[in-house]
């Protein structure tokens, strides 16, 4: 297989795109498009957001301590790119995305109720990563889409509709097909020794 370099630089991908949710002191709602996002430990349950320490949505986390991370479908790509592409400090992205709010069961601030997935987060610590941050959340609660799960408690991830982010190349994809079976399928390699 033939490669080619591309120095240091943020072409990695697939990454998940999220519309990271925080409120004001004030109480003013953001919508902020995150894809540097991503589960970190399992006990405790955390998620860490990479955010410019310039944004609105930086600034409110650091005010109130708790933000949420709501994963965007396919179908609300358009959406998820304005609230990337424009601030909150200009803008009042809810008017503009027609995007609605849902409460919260954990913590004071809404969810994004076209999400189908969305996770409560209490901010615990920052690492500061030049002009960026990564700050840490421990999940307080997630909220899956009901019309995702069998009577039997399976999951159909396709439900889910997840939209993916190609870092470095700048494009919006969708998931695609299931490959293979995690924790699962990878055990026929070592039946072959």
């Amino acid at each position: 297989m033939s490669k080619r370099t591309l120095g240091p630089c943020v072409t990695f991908f697939p990454q998940p795109t999220t519309i990271i949710s925080s409120i004001s002191l004030a109480g003013e709602v953001n919508l902020m498009t995150a894809s540097w996002v991503g589960i970190v430990s399992k006990t405790p349950p955390t998620i860490a957001v990479s955010l410019n320490s310039g944004r609105k949505t930086y600034e409110n986390i650091l005010q109130t301590k708790e933000f949420a991370v709501n994963l965007v479908p396919a179908s609300l790509a358009v959406e998820a790119d304005y609230c990337g592409v424009r601030s909150g400090r200009e803008e009042d992205k809810l008017k503009n995305t027609n995007l609605t709010l849902e409460t919260p069961s954990q913590i004071a601030v809404p969810l994004v109720a076209e999400s189908p997935l969305n996770v409560e987060c209490r901010f615990i610590r920052e690492i500061e990563l030049g002009d960026y941050r990564l700050l840490l959340g421990e999940i307080a609660e997630i909220h899956a889409l009901d019309s995702a799960f069998a009577e039997s408690g399976d999951i159909d991830a396709k439900a889910f509709d997840p939209l993916v982010y190609l870092g470095g190349i700048r494009q919006y994809w969708d998931l695609g097909k299931k490959c293979a079976n995690a924790y699962q399928d990878g055990l026929t390699l070592a039946d072959k020794k």
